[in-house]
């Protein structure tokens, strides 16, 4: 790397570490990212119904959280958080605490439907059905387009009783402020240098390979994720053992690690993209 790239990953994660760290899956250019890849795989008729339903966003009535843009709606859930009690009652439909130390049981953990992965399920519902008001259906959009992104960051699927990582404080090669621990690294620095390394991830994906990595359904695709949590994200920063190591009092990923983990943080951010395009096309295609 270079002095003046040096300089400016620095001073990015500056910048990082003045914001707030609500415990968000992906940053703002993760979860673009993931909406960009999907809009550039859609068919022609399933983008024009995508942005019929951005056109109505405006409904939504939340002047601070934007919505004029696919983008924006991508980010929406998360702003809209922060709204206090009109929204409020979403947070626990971002994630879905799935033990990484027993067998893999997602209905214990959606059991009331309150789960990322029963709510991209509703909004495939509310996205289908036309005699919805237009309002609903675009909150539906923003919520599909942003949780199914959730979905794919491994901390959202796989949990080791720390809130997805967030109680693991964590150094991301030479930088370790307190603020910093495992769940933002992967759905902050670590996904952002994963989509910057690299060919561009948003791209025309030949059919062939978007269909293998389309394969398969939302329950699917929470083992999948759950997995990539339990072999890779928590091994790497607790230990290989981690149902039965004690986490160290701050966990390092250092470039070797770092470098390890950007294929599987790559891969997860294409997966999204790509079944996002899929869920799209079934939806309003």
């Amino acid at each position: 790397m270079t002095a003046a790239k040096c300089i400016a990953a620095l001073l990015a994660l500056a910048l990082f570490a003045l914001t707030p760290a609500p415990a968000f899956a992906y940053g703002g250019f993760g979860h673009e990212t993931i909406a960009q890849i999907a809009m550039a795989n859609v068919s022609p008729r399933t983008r024009a119904a995508v942005m019929a339903l951005v056109r109505q966003a405006g409904t939504l009535d939340t002047k601070t959280c934007a919505t004029r843009t696919v983008e924006n709606l991508s980010v929406w859930p998360d702003c809209a958080r922060s709204l206090g009690p009109r929204f409020s009652y979403t947070a626990s439909w971002h994630y879905q605490n799935v033990n990484i130390c027993k067998a893999f049981d997602l209905k214990s953990a959606c059991k009331d439907g309150n789960c990322v992965s029963a709510q991209i399920e509703r909004d495939m519902k509310l996205l289908k059905d036309k005699s919805i008001p237009a309002r609903e259906r675009a909150m539906a959009l923003s919520f599909l387009i942003h949780f199914t992104g959730d979905l794919h960051m491994p901390l959202h699927a796989g949990d080791h009783g720390d809130l997805g990582g967030n109680q693991i404080k964590a150094a991301y090669g030479i930088y370790a402020p307190d603020r910093l621990n495992l769940h933002s690294i992967w759905d902050g620095v670590l996904a952002e240098r994963a989509i910057t390394t690299g060919p561009s991830l948003v791209r025309r994906y030949a059919p062939d390979e978007a269909a293998m990595l389309q394969a398969g359904n939302v329950e699917d695709w929470s083992r999948e994720s759950w997995q990539v949590s339990r072999a890779l994200t928590y091994p790497t920063a607790v230990g290989d053992t981690p149902c039965t190591t004690a986490p160290p009092a701050r966990a390092r990923l250092d470039n070797a690690t770092i470098e390890k983990l950007l294929p599987a943080a790559k891969l997860q951010i294409e997966r999204a993209g790509l079944r996002l395009a899929r869920l799209l096309d079934e939806a309003l295609g």
